[in-house]
């Protein structure tokens, strides 16, 4: 009986160490620490995801993945100097997919989607919202004022190219006689800090950035950029801008970690692995999305290619319609989003 019950011990066991040895056997071990760009500054959208999908990556593969802040142009900088690194998979950038599918059209950086393997975690909604002291307690009075009185009402934003510039440049293209005074941040974090204290009146950015300032009534949300409303945890519905702009686009906007098309296979074969394993089970990455109204959307390969391109086609005709654009969309290949 005792030889019985050991043999049943040392099967179990024997089991378990197989299937731990099975959950850690990927094409590529990195043997050396990875770094992880995030082209904006620390604690906006970019930084809390990237921060998040770093641990998960670490617990998976048993390497540390090092988050690094290289804020400037937009975004661009950080991205090129990822372009830029040893094309080994030891490199890697965050970020919007958005900006790197429209970097070329606003003359920024060189590279399009094609450049890059991504890998999504969360796609991200547009929100608008304001300090306290101002008068606009719904997204219709604020845009009556910035039909009449926009050249001197200020909106924060991480930039152009950032998702509240593409947002208000959206509002703009819905409605001609809009107006507004950009005043430009290197993050969505300082963008949305600056409203807070009183730098400027209304930030356009995403709504993860701004979910803590809302729940703890430091911000008033107007509207989002979406087709229905979206209902934040902890603070309760946030209409969407179709309300009042019934025609204004929404699509989707994917944020995730990417590397160069020229890194070796192994390391694309492996972090596609680990999508499945890790990423697309991740309770932390759920949770997170759920406490901040994003979507989970762990996805890759030509699925994340395709729906990324969506944001893309649209984002990048607003450009060029704005008269933002150094080089026309159509000559990149990129279509008007129908």
């Amino acid at each position: 009986m005792k030889k019985i019950l050991l043999g049943t011990l040392l099967a179990g066991v024997g089991a378990v160490m197989s299937t731990a040895s099975m959950a850690q056997t990927y094409p590529w071990k990195p043997d050396r620490p990875v770094t992880l760009i995030v082209p904006w500054a620390a604690g906006g959208s970019t930084d809390q995801m990237a921060r998040i999908v770093a641990a998960e990556l670490e617990a998976e593969l048993k390497q540390k993945f090092v988050v690094v802040n290289q804020p400037g142009a937009s975004g661009s900088i950080g991205t090129k100097n990822a372009m830029e690194a040893a094309k080994d998979g030891y490199t890697w950038a965050a970020g919007a997919a958005v900006d790197v599918g429209t970097y070329q059209v606003l003359g920024l950086l060189d590279t399009g989607l094609k450049d890059w393997k991504m890998f999504f975690a969360v796609a991200n909604v547009n929100a608008i919202a304001v300090n306290p002291s101002t008068p606009y307690k719904d997204f219709g009075q604020l845009l009556a004022d910035l039909k009449t009185k926009g050249e001197n009402i200020t909106v924060a934003t991480a930039g152009l190219s950032s998702a509240g510039h593409n947002y208000m440049e959206s509002i703009v293209a819905a409605d001609k006689s809009v107006k507004y005074k950009h005043v430009t941040y290197n993050g969505g974090a300082p963008a949305v800090t600056a409203t807070v204290a009183g730098e400027t009146q209304v930030v356009a950015q995403l709504l993860v950035e701004m979910s803590e300032h809302i729940k703890a009534k430091r911000l008033i949300p107007l509207a989002v950029q979406t087709e229905k409303p979206v209902t934040l945890e902890g603070f309760g519905e946030i209409p969407a801008t179709t309300k009042w702009l019934p025609k204004m686009p929404a699509p989707l906007n994917y944020f995730g970690i990417w590397v160069h098309k020229d890194a070796p296979a192994a390391v694309v074969q492996t972090m596609e692995q680990v999508w499945k394993n890790k990423i697309a089970k991740s309770d932390v990455l759920k949770k997170y999305a759920d406490s901040r109204a994003a979507l989970y959307a762990p996805i890759y390969g030509d699925e994340a290619q395709d729906e990324a391109m969506k944001m893309v086609r649209y984002t990048a005709w607003l450009y060029h319609d704005g008269g933002k654009s150094k080089v026309a969309p159509d000559t990149l290949g990129i279509k008007r989003l129908e």
